[in-house]
Order: structure tokens, then sequence, then C-alpha cells
């Protein structure tokens, strides 16, 4: 990945994205060609020397009997979006700006093991639930369903867990623009309010550089 140093994140800021992430690209190169399926993962910092991503799928799904030729990635993406440069007020100075994209994301690397075993499917499946059931005001459990039910639910899928090896990330959040310009975009992106607009503001604003002798006029790369 082509991180350049002003989009570099923090060990802590890639933690956090990985605690907090929704569903996720696993990618498996095979002899077949290459695979990808979207799935839910829950980070287990403690599994392993550099922590796991656990998840699940159907067993229908080819992707899990194929062996991987070398190590799996999982693409994990935070929010994201357009930034016009109309926005910057160094624009109304000089027009020397285009638009661009503000995004996070992290490529996780890591050796893919396949889990059959319906104690680890149903374990990976509590904490799943658990995590997102959390900010529910009246949370559904697993426990909530009819246990025949669910024991034939969890023989369609099994599991999956990449061991990660190492993670290459990017914040990409106008930390290389002026101070002025960063307040622009956090304008805008509010302003706008579309999509994942406000997520991304939130995030533009918690990363910016803490004085302006921090930040450069560097061109905006993708």
């Amino acid at each position: 990945m082509y991180v350049p140093r002003h989009f570099a994140p923090t060990d802590e800021d890639v933690r956090q994205l990985l605690h907090h992430h929704g569903a996720a690209d696993l990618i498996t190169v095979t002899e077949d060609g290459l695979q990808a399926t979207l799935l839910p993962f829950v980070y287990d910092p403690e599994a392993g020397a550099h922590g796991s991503l656990i998840g699940h799928m159907a067993r229908n799904n080819e992707q899990w009997k194929l062996p991987p030729t070398g190590r799996a990635m999982v693409i994990v993406r935070g929010p994201d979006a357009y930034v016009t440069p109309t926005w910057y007020p160094s624009k109304v100075e000089h027009h020397r700006q285009v638009p661009t994209w503000n995004y996070i994301t992290a490529h996780v690397h890591g050796d893919l093991v396949v889990h059959d075993d319906p104690a680890w499917v149903e374990d990976q499946v509590r904490r799943l639930t658990d995590k997102h059931e959390a900010a529910a005001v009246t949370p559904w459990s697993v426990d909530d369903a009819p246990a025949p039910y669910i024991q034939g639910q969890l023989r369609a899928i099994v599991g999956v867990e990449l061991s990660i090896t190492r993670v290459e990330a990017k914040f990409k959040l106008s930390q290389n623009r002026s101070q002025t310009d960063i307040s622009g975009v956090v304008h805008g992106l509010r302003t706008r309010g579309q999509g994942l607009d406000d997520a991304v503001a939130d995030a533009v604003q918690a990363h910016r550089p803490s004085r302006p002798g921090d930040v450069g006029e560097a061109p905006v790369q993708p």
C-alpha cells in the first residue's frame, strides 16, 4: 500500500479501526484464481502474536474449501467521502486545486485458518452478535432463538480466522492541507451531510495536525 507520511496512522488508530469496523473483504489467491467474500469480523488482539480477525461464512461458499496460495488478506474500511476543491479557502487564491477522496483503510495480511468446529463457530457468532447488539436498547441474544434452530444455523456455516502477520493502513483525511483548508473540508462535509459525510468530518477533525507547521501543501494523492 502506498502511504505518504501525512496519511500514516498510529498503532492505536489501527487498533481502533480493527475493533470497530463493520464488514471487510476476505481475499485469497487460489489455484482457481482470486476469491473474495465480504464478511463481518471480530478483532481478537490476544490471539497469536499480532491478533486475529475471526469470522464465519456459508458452508456452501467455495472460498473456504480452496487452499490459499500463500497468505490471505482482509481489506478493512472506515468511512470515506468525496472532497470538492470548492471547500478549500485557498482555492480563491490561485485555483490550483483538484477534487480528492478522503478515506480510512487497512490491508490486514495473515495466515487463514478454517474452523469447521461447531463450538468454535458458536463462540464466534456470540462474540459477533454481542459486538453489534451492544448499543441496542434491547439487545438480541443468540439465546433468544430456539436452541435446535440455532444449531441448525451453525451447521450451515464454517469459521474463518486470519492470524495477523502485518497490517498496512492509511488514514487519508486532509492532513496535508493547511489548517484553513481542513476547516473548510470539515464544514463542507457537515453541510452536505450525505452518506458517511458526518463520520468522515469527525475523522478529519480528530486527525487534524496539532500545529499549523505540521501540514504542508503537498499534492493530494489517491
